[in-house]
């Protein structure tokens, strides 16, 4: 099923502005886009990437510090 990006997927960022969102270079990001890391628009021959994209690459890649980790697990009684 193909997925559709909507109006509330927030404003479409330029490459540049999604690499300094990442705070990385743009050689990046244009990697990410060729390997379908993360979704993007084609209007014409320019690339755009939804902030809702890029706010859900950011949120799967996070990774909990040891604390928020073992806060989940109660102690025997």
């Amino acid at each position: 099923m193909k997925e559709v990006i909507t109006p509330d997927a927030g404003p479409l960022l330029t490459v540049d502005e999604a690499a300094e969102r990442l705070r990385t270079g743009v050689r990046f990001v244009r990697r990410l886009i060729q390997e379908r890391c993360i979704r993007y628009v084609k209007v014409g021959r320019h690339v755009r990437i939804p902030e809702a994209a890029l706010n859900a690459y950011i949120a799967e890649r996070t990774i909990p510090s040891f604390h928020d980790a073992q806060s989940s697990y109660r102690k025997a009684a």
